[in-house]
């Protein structure tokens, strides 16, 4: 059995799980045929540029967004919608209208913050109601509806289900950046690159190896066995994907006044 060694850069793990995203068969479907909802998430702008082809502002491709060492936002003015599709056109309805007539080959996706071994997502919600993740999520289950969460290896943490123990909007006394929720989510279907590359390639792949210095922080390092012929064209042309643009809004947009990220911008 042939086997290499590769390590993927943040912003090429999410390449590549944007494209493993797509080419999922009941995401296809639900694209073409259904109805499909990619939620708010920079690795969600890469899913959303792989099935139709529209280059995409990621970084404005979300709401909570982890930047420059605090937990913030984007700003109103610069954020892009999430792209709702029906029947294989862009639908004019809302988010809540189109949950509304979600069926169990509907497809709703949305990135995570944390990954655990267990294949359980944790996404972190500053929004009093719980943002996007509050909204769709009792829906979504209730349905049986296909809940499908790219996520990259670089947010792994030891467990998802103890770390939502420990949080709480209200429940901080101090928040660098907006105080936060991490909503467990157990019954997801979770895209990292350990899935892409069996979707894409046909190859096994395993983590071995996590971090680095300069634009390599939050890089992977996977072990690839198979038939490595369409797994290494698959990374060769994911490489050198353009890092990720840091966005977020101006501390003189932010409503939380306690913020001890809080700096001197106006």
């Amino acid at each position: 059995m042939a086997r290499a060694v590769v390590v993927l850069e943040s912003a090429e793990s999410k390449r590549l799980i944007g494209k493993a995203t797509a080419a999922l068969p009941v995401v296809q479907r639900a694209y073409k045929e259904g109805r499909l909802i990619i939620a708010g998430g920079t690795t969600n702008g890469y899913v959303a540029e792989e099935l139709t082809g529209q280059k995409l502002n990621k970084a404005a491709y979300t709401a909570g967004v982890i930047t420059e060492g605090r937990l913030c936002v984007t700003s109103a003015k610069d954020r892009l919608t999430p792209m709702i599709f029906e029947g294989g056109e862009l639908s004019m309805r809302s988010m809540g209208e189109v949950l509304a007539d979600f069926g169990p080959d509907d497809c709703f996706i949305k990135g995570a913050n944390s990954l655990d071994l267990d294949g359980n997502i944790g996404i972190l919600a500053s929004h009093p109601q719980g943002g996007t993740i509050g909204a769709a999520w009792a829906t979504v289950i209730a349905r049986g509806s296909h809940f499908i969460a790219p996520v990259g290896l670089e947010k792994l943490i030891p467990s998802v289900l103890e770390a939502a123990k420990v949080t709480g909007q209200l429940s901080w006394q101090k928040s660098w950046g907006s105080p936060v929720a991490l909503y467990p989510i157990t019954t997801a279907t979770v895209i990292s690159e350990l899935e892409a590359f069996e979707i894409l390639a046909g190859v096994k792949a395993t983590m071995i190896a996590a971090g680095g210095t300069g634009t390599s922080q939050g890089s992977v390092v996977l072990a690839l066995e198979g038939d490595l012929a369409a797994a290494w064209q698959l990374v060769e042309e994911i490489k050198g994907e353009e890092p990720l643009a840091s966005l977020r809004q101006s501390c003189g947009e932010c409503q939380i006044k306690d913020c001890h990220a809080r700096d001197n911008e106006s």
